[in-house]
């Protein structure tokens, strides 16, 4: 999931249109990109345009962020988007475990009225100081949380941040990694708003890369290929780690704990990083 592309839920004609794209998923918001006073319009387009579609047929992991669990829309999101074809629910503004277990029991109970048997992913945006300073506790409330998405609009312009103050960046994007580490999910980076400042948008995502981030969130398509490129693996990269798995194949025959590749002592944390390089290229097509 290198890219995810954002898809307002008011915007119907765009669905299609992000289903062919070259983004890896596609995230259709219902929260900030949709009015008031179109909620329930938006919440039935996108429920149809889910429905529609057969999982078998889906290539791309289909992302929905429903409003907060306070606005006063969440069950009803919840109840139009639940369907086979939805992967994960992106959860906004949660501060705390008992946050998660709340959307987690609404959730629960729209997959069994439905007989949905695949547990659908939530996606917890940490957009607040209390949720970056609840973040462990967050990641670790439920296994349905598959990760943590940096908010940085949110996080940042209430209290007067800097948005291109790569230092606050970098101890937001460090704090959320550390954070998804402690339950071993993935984080994933937020938008930049910045459209028509490209590089600035491959800056940042080459920050969240070096800190072991999935990929980023793409508010337009020209940001798409920017994250493709930047989230896969290195051909250096996939080349090292295939030298790594062959040489800690054969030292696991031979007994051996530590050894070299390529002039660099290896052990076992060395190469399981490694195994998920080449698990990833192969994914991509790259190995």
């Amino acid at each position: 999931m290198r890219s995810k592309l954002f898809v307002p839920c008011s915007r119907p004609e765009l669905f299609p249109k992000a289903l062919a794209s070259a983004a890896d998923s596609l995230s259709f918001d219902l929260e900030d990109a949709v009015q008031e006073g179109r909620k329930q319009e938006a919440r039935a387009a996108i429920g149809a345009f889910l429905r529609g579609l057969s999982p078998d047929e889906v290539t791309k992991t289909l992302i929905v962020r429903s409003n907060a669990l306070d606005s006063g829309h969440f069950e009803a999101d919840l109840d139009a988007i639940i369907c086979p074809a939805l992967h994960i629910v992106n959860l906004p503004k949660p501060e705390s475990a008992d946050d998660i277990l709340a959307a987690t029991e609404v959730l629960q109970r729209f997959e069994t009225e439905r007989g949905i048997t695949t547990p659908i992913g939530l996606l917890a945006n940490i957009e607040t100081p209390t949720a970056l300073a609840n973040a462990s506790a967050i990641a670790k409330a439920s296994p349905r949380v598959v990760g943590l998405q940096v908010g940085l609009g949110d996080l940042f312009e209430d209290l007067g941040i800097d948005r291109t103050d790569t230092l606050a960046v970098h101890h937001v994007q460090f704090a959320l990694r550390m954070a998804a580490g402690t339950a071993g999910i993935w984080a994933y980076d937020g938008a930049y708003a910045a459209i028509a400042n490209p590089d600035g948008y491959r800056a940042e995502a080459e920050a969240a890369r070096r800190l072991g981030f999935l990929g980023k969130t793409c508010i337009h398509p020209s940001q798409i290929a920017i994250a493709n490129e930047v989230f896969r693996p290195s051909d250096k990269e996939i080349a090292h780690a295939l030298r790594v798995v062959a040489a800690a194949d054969q030292a696991e025959k031979d007994g051996v704990g530590a050894y070299t590749v390529d002039g660099q002592m290896i052990d076992p944390p060395f190469s399981r990083r490694a195994r998920q390089i080449v698990k990833a290229a192969k994914e991509l097509g790259l190995a």
